[in-house]
């Protein structure tokens, strides 16, 4: 119920840039934070597990990252799968990419969505009634996919440096 009555984002189209400048990741949901992109669950999932990867500047393309932010866009979209397949288990993903305001619902800043997907997960709640089931609450999500990020990491590829990561803003569990 709490995610149900819980006050939505404004609607500002500054939502990946206000994210990371809270300085409370388990607060604001940022499970990684690399030095030119962050994974953060999704407030209004499509599945549990439910990850965006963002980049940190604002752009609406992939035309308009540089080749060293796309790349670390695709790194951190290999780790939020490492992330989901060592906490979750999911049999597949979906994974997505959103280009300005009509993509994006009001936000004009790209982003990739990765969904964690199960075998028989479709369900009629989405598709008759057009309503989502959220079987687990974010906070509990978070701390489930925060407690299998160092695993996943080298998993996806080795150690990962933090870098772009401010002093006391670490996610912790």
């Amino acid at each position: 119920m709490s995610y149900v009555e819980a006050p939505k984002s404004p609607k500002n189209g500054r939502l990946f840039l206000d994210l990371p400048a809270q300085g409370d990741d388990r607060a604001a949901l940022i499970l990684h934070r690399s030095s030119r992109s962050y994974l953060v669950l999704n407030r209004f999932p499509y599945n549990p597990g439910h990850l965006l990867a963002v980049p940190f500047r604002a752009v609406v393309d992939l035309a308009e990252l540089t080749a060293a932010e796309r790349a670390d866009l695709m790194d951190t979209i290999v780790l939020g799968q490492a992330v989901l397949r060592a906490a979750l288990r999911p049999d597949g993903f979906n994974v997505g990419f959103n280009f300005g305001a009509a993509a994006g619902g009001s936000i004009p800043h790209l982003h990739a969505h990765i969904v964690p997907r199960w075998n028989g997960d479709t369900n009629f709640m989405p598709v008759l009634g057009q309503t989502r089931l959220l079987p687990q609450a974010l906070e509990s999500t978070y701390d489930r996919l925060v407690a299998v990020l160092p695993g996943a990491r080298r998993a996806a590829g080795g150690p990962r440096k933090a870098g772009g990561r401010k002093p006391g803003r670490r996610a912790s569990a």
